[in-house]
């Protein structure tokens, strides 16, 4: 169902067969990954464009033996999982029975800077950042001159050189969020010099806004670019989140700023997908009125046991059946919700608020985190289509074609209500009320349920059950100062089976060891 989503799903030999596949990623990112031949021609600019996209998704290199996986889980290193388990596991909704390596460092919040899960993070970003300096290096209008390429492909890669810099900037904003002070690379940096220098938090988020703001006149316009490729909806979208957190970034409160880049994406002619659970299937590309940009993945095309792969197996336990994910096999018997997750809905069963969907007939409390019989799996994603076939019309395997979306309309009306109730200027308290209560609506079927006034306790609230299991909490809690101190605990927080609170140095993680004695810039955060 999702053939050719992605014009790059078309180039996928030619980027094999154009580009090298580096088995290690333990390198510094100033270092090339493509030859000068692979820029001879524009349909190897394109391929090499391409494949700065499909560092998102892809885990190409892994095998049995390296050192970037557990043993058996070609998976494991796969940027949005990693991601994930940093944002959601850390938080009060998620916990995993397997003891993946690190894994359990993430729900007890004790992580150490030899963690293995942060270094490959750490790596995945830098892959694609180094992929997208690469590509820039190499697609000034100087040298696409002198290759021969004018006219409409000169047009083309100059489009593309703005969605690659918008790639380079998600990236840097999540090192920026979740290591706070990274090395730091641009295409202007030469290949094999000195190590990356290492750049402040702060002045990192200026340089990610300057960048964001420049590259928006050569992005598409919204919702005009294939699905999958980044617009200036993306960039607005990106700039929003941005300024709602500043405060935690900077030290100063940008929620005015916040409220004009919600209200630019608002306004761009998004719309809410009437049902909340297609936003989730194997053809949620579909729902692109919503989904502002994603990441695509595609089980015929896209083989990871990462992304929505992950997500979908690893939350079958047993007794579960997973046929009704549209996948085949046991399950993982990993992931389920931590009790404060469900708690958030007033009825947990999905029959009143549709956005409740969980597997309820394990006991809610979990005793032991390694009992996988113990908490609610969530159902959330699945390799289903909104008519209940398997993902791309094929019998239900391993590999899910359901997308991440990174970005989506629901984010903005809830950044723009939050800056609101928070004292932004340049929105109103009607208008904040009208987009949460729009969510509530399609979530309930009815506007019963509508709220009469807006607090910051209802909105993080809301935010929990608008934006579970999407990758954001972690980002959430530490905005509202809840991630470590003790005035909001959920079980197992701090290793304790009611929660406890922990020091506030977590708040951000440590940067890698790995990349710490390679990078004599690298200073390591304060604590660790």
């Amino acid at each position: 169902m999702k053939r050719f989503k992605l014009a790059w799903n078309l180039l996928a030999v030619m980027t094999v067969a154009l580009v090298s596949c580096h088995k290690d990623l333990d390198r510094l990112p100033t270092n090339g990954e493509f030859s000068e031949e692979t820029f001879a021609t524009h349909e190897g600019y394109v391929a090499v464009a391409a494949r700065v996209y499909s560092a998102f998704a892809t885990t190409s290199g892994e095998g049995p033996g390296s050192t970037d996986l557990r043993a058996g889980d070609a998976g494991f290193s796969d940027f949005y999982r990693c991601l994930w388990y940093t944002q959601t596991l850390s938080s009060d909704e998620g916990i995993l029975a397997r003891n993946d390596p690190g894994v359990q460092d993430f729900q007890n919040l004790n992580w150490a800077a030899s963690n293995d899960v942060l270094r490959l993070l750490y790596q995945r970003s830098f892959l694609q950042i180094t992929r997208a300096n690469d590509f820039l290096r190499e697609a000034t209008p100087e040298k696409v001159a002198a290759r021969g390429i004018t006219g409409a492909n000169a047009d083309n890669i100059k489009r593309l050189v703005a969605e690659v810099r918008f790639l380079r900037a998600f990236q840097y904003w999540v090192l920026m969020d979740v290591f706070g002070n990274p090395g730091f690379a641009t295409e202007a940096n030469t290949i094999g010099a000195a190590p990356p220098a290492q750049i402040r938090r702060d002045s990192l988020f200026n340089w990610l806004e300057r960048e964001l703001k420049a590259i928006e006149p050569e992005l598409a316009d919204p919702r005009t670019n294939q699905y999958g490729r980044a617009d200036k909806g993306a960039a607005w979208a990106l700039l929003s989140r941005m300024y709602l957190n500043s405060q935690v970034y900077t030290g100063v409160a940008r929620y005015s700023q916040c409220i004009e880049y919600s209200k630019k994406v608002i306004d761009a002619g998004y719309t809410l997908e009437a049902d909340y659970r297609h936003l989730f299937l194997a053809d949620n590309h579909l729902s692109r009125g919503e989904i502002i940009f994603p990441i695509v993945y595609d089980g015929r095309k896209v083989q990871t046991f990462g992304g929505t792969t992950f997500l979908v197996h690893a939350g079958i336990v047993p007794g579960m059946n997973a046929a009704e994910l549209g996948v085949s096999g046991s399950g993982w018997s990993g992931i389920r919700a931590k009790k404060s997750l469900p708690d958030l809905f007033p009825d947990p069963s999905g029959s009143t608020d549709k956005r409740a969907m969980f597997y309820r007939t394990n006991p809610i409390d979990i005793a032991q985190p390694s009992n996988a019989s113990e908490g609610w799996p969530v159902m959330k994603y699945k390799n289903l289509t909104r008519s209940g076939q398997t993902g791309n019309d094929r019998p239900a395997l391993q590999f899910v074609d359901s997308d991440v979306p990174l970005f989506r309309l629901a984010e903005m009306y809830l950044n723009y209500a939050e800056a609101v109730v928070r004292g932004g200027t340049g929105g109103t308290t009607s208008q904040a009320l009208t987009y949460i209560n729009q969510l509530r609506a399609r979530a309930f079927g009815n506007s019963d349920n509508n709220f009469t006034s807006l607090t910051l306790q209802n909105l993080l609230a809301e935010r929990g059950r608008e934006m579970y299991w999407e990758g954001l909490r972690r980002v959430d809690l530490v905005r509202y100062n809840l991630f470590t101190t003790g005035d909001y605990l959920w079980p197992w927080k701090g290793g304790s089976v009611n929660g406890t609170s922990v020091p506030n140095f977590r708040n951000i993680y440590p940067l890698p060891t790995l990349e710490v004695n390679g990078n004599p810039n690298l200073i390591q955060n304060p604590n660790y």
